[in-house]
């Protein structure tokens, strides 16, 4: 789509830290395209987005702002985290049509020039997040009927996975067990065996941290602090076994056997 410079908006979503931000840089890069970025939030609005007033030199000044920018110059805009934004997105819908757009700030007709396209980012489908994973809002479903279509991108492959770490650390076995390892967490997480995933971002933190302190299960734990002390611990304890060569599917299977129990040595709830 990028290579043949069509207007052909593409929503990709899936979960966090799996490569969807970075993967449309790098197919950029790889294909010489020049690749604007904004990041949305709630309080994004049409100014942010489009440009407005500003002061330049003790004069007040029109100034386009990204998305226009990224009109002007055929360009790739990525709009990061879109599930974030507001009802102010609906600024967008012209330019999301491919249409050109009259700024009525400045009075100025732009036309798209060839190779400008929009690519949108987010964690959810613009639904919400039923389960309160993440801050996300609902987008209008008009907003999101503009987008040519929907990419639903997962975590890499642990061969691509593999790829990513290695040139990162000297040790090809670390790297393998980390893959593994992630690999068996996210099956869990997909059963609904755990309730937090390792994502590919947590990995390359991962091997950066033990670069610099040189200690595998200090690099581990360090970079799994943001989880609960019980998530955190299992997560230890499974790695011990993946670097100790157990069998994965076993542990996998043990683990959701695990959760889905309950423990039967628990005292009973005594009622006032």
């Amino acid at each position: 789509i990028i290579s043949n410079k069509a207007f052909y908006t593409i929503f990709v979503t899936g979960l966090s830290g799996n490569g969807k931000t970075l993967m449309v840089e790098q197919v950029c890069a790889e294909l010489g395209r020049e690749c604007i970025r904004v990041n949305i939030s709630v309080e994004t609005d049409e100014t942010d987005l489009l440009g407005g007033p500003t002061l330049v030199n003790g004069n007040v000044v029109n100034r386009d702002g990204p998305v226009l920018i990224a009109m002007k110059r055929g360009a790739v805009l990525l709009i990061d985290e879109v599930d974030r934004g507001s009802n102010k997105l609906m600024c967008l819908q012209g330019i999301l049509e491919g249409k050109p757009y009259f700024n009525k700030k400045s009075g100025e007709y732009i036309h798209p020039k060839r190779g400008f396209n929009v690519i949108a980012t987010a964690n959810t489908k613009g639904s919400g997040s039923e389960e309160g994973r993440y801050l996300s809002q609902i987008l209008d479903d008009a907003f999101l009927e503009r987008f040519n279509i929907t990419v639903e991108q997962e975590y890499p492959e642990a061969k691509v996975e593999l790829k990513i770490l290695k040139p990162l650390l000297n040790d090809d076995e670390f790297a393998e067990n980390l893959v593994k390892w992630a690999d068996v967490i996210r099956k869990t997480f997909a059963d609904g065996g755990c309730d937090e995933v390792i994502s590919t971002r947590r990995l390359v933190h991962i091997v950066e941290t033990f670069g610099i302190f040189g200690d595998k299960m200090k690099a581990i734990s360090l970079c799994l602090n943001r989880f609960d002390d019980d998530t955190k611990a299992s997560f230890l304890d499974l790695y011990t076994k993946v670097d100790a060569g157990a069998n994965t599917e076993v542990i996998l299977a043990s683990t959701i056997s695990a959760k889905e129990s309950p423990d039967e040595e628990q005292e009973e709830d005594v009622p006032f």
